[in-house]
């Protein structure tokens, strides 16, 4: 597979010099809100969700390649990165209408791919939650929207990140038995979404296994799902299940479990691309913000925060560049 010179040229603005997508998350909205409202016990202004993530961006891109943005409150934050860290941005709007069955996906009203380019994005990227199992209209309706996106970003010339995130309505999705089905659900997105007609370049996608259900983890929480050969298993039959780089993204986990996480990816040899890596880094010092303020915050940033990114990116070691994937033969360009 080929990369078009804009896309190329994006996807290197996003990794470090080794091809590997070392990159921080920060375009959480609704959750974010929430979370800091929680721990205030009072409301959250757009000043202080800006001044959140302009923290964050100007501490966390000192040790990545990359930061993913969203353009509602983020854009104050993109002119803090630091060395020269690239610039995704989120197309979604934040969450989904729960009333409506299937989770379906909307984009943001005021925004198209050629405005989030101008506004300095190297590469787009949208969140869809999908499962195989919902009906047949829900999901050509996903399938279409992931086509008409792909499309704009083909038009745009610019790299289009798909985050996946699977699901099952009523279930306890951080349960034993939802474990035992994820494997699959990741599996069948990344298989779905890999055919070329989305036009997706890189995929963002949950590991395939929660760490802990798994018998003789560090996080292991006392049930079993699946043995580690079992789950070795299950990351090597989803990396089979794409021709597409793929990135992993913490899902809200904790640091420490996210790290582990990646030590065993590693030790499967699978070849993963890279990571997004959001509130595995900072969802520590949302309490610090919220209760001690931005100087307490940036100082928790520049201990904490820089503990828990470095973490990740001493367990990136083991990623592989997505330079062979595309035919790309040498670093020129990149970071």
């Amino acid at each position: 597979m080929k990369l078009t010179p804009g896309k190329l040229s994006g996807l290197k603005a996003v990794s470090n010099q080794h091809g590997v997508i070392a990159a921080a998350a920060m375009d959480q909205r609704g959750s974010l809100k929430k979370s800091l409202a929680k721990e205030r016990g009072g409301d959250v202004s757009g000043h202080d969700m800006e001044e959140f993530k302009s923290l964050v961006t100007e501490v966390l891109t000192k040790h990545a390649s990359a930061i993913l943005l969203d353009p509602e409150w983020g854009l104050p934050a993109a002119k803090r990165r630091q060395n020269n860290a690239g610039l995704l941005l989120a197309y979604e709007k934040t969450g989904y209408d729960a009333n409506t069955p299937g989770r379906l996906p909307d984009l943001l009203d005021h925004w198209s791919v050629q405005r989030l380019k101008e506004a300095g994005a190297d590469c787009i990227k949208i969140l869809l939650y999908y499962t195989m199992t919902d009906p047949k209209d829900v999901n050509d309706r996903k399938h279409a929207w992931v086509e008409r996106i792909g499309d704009e970003c083909r038009a745009n010339d610019i790299p289009f990140f798909l985050e996946c995130v699977g699901y099952e309505e009523g279930a306890d999705e951080k349960g034993a038995e939802f474990a035992k089905k994820k494997p699959q659900i990741v599996i069948d997105y990344m298989r779905e979404f890999s055919k070329d007609k989305y036009g997706v370049d890189v995929l963002k996608v949950e590991v395939p296994i929660n760490m802990k259900f798994v018998e003789g983890s560090g996080v292991y929480a006392g049930t079993t799902a699946y043995t580690k050969k079992e789950a070795a298993n299950h990351f090597k039959e989803a990396a089979q299940a794409t021709n597409k780089p793929f990135i992993y993204l913490s899902a809200g986990v904790s640091n420490a479990e996210f790290t582990e996480t990646l030590r065993f990816v590693g030790e499967t040899g699978v070849k993963y691309n890279g990571v997004l890596c959001g509130r595995a880094t900072w969802a520590d010092g949302v309490k610090v913000f919220a209760k001690q303020g931005a100087d307490a915050f940036r100082k928790w940033l520049e201990t904490e925060g820089t503990k828990n990114i470095a973490a990740v990116n001493d367990a990136l070691k083991s990623a592989s560049s997505w330079y062979e994937i595309y035919g790309v033969h040498e670093a020129v360009g990149a970071r």
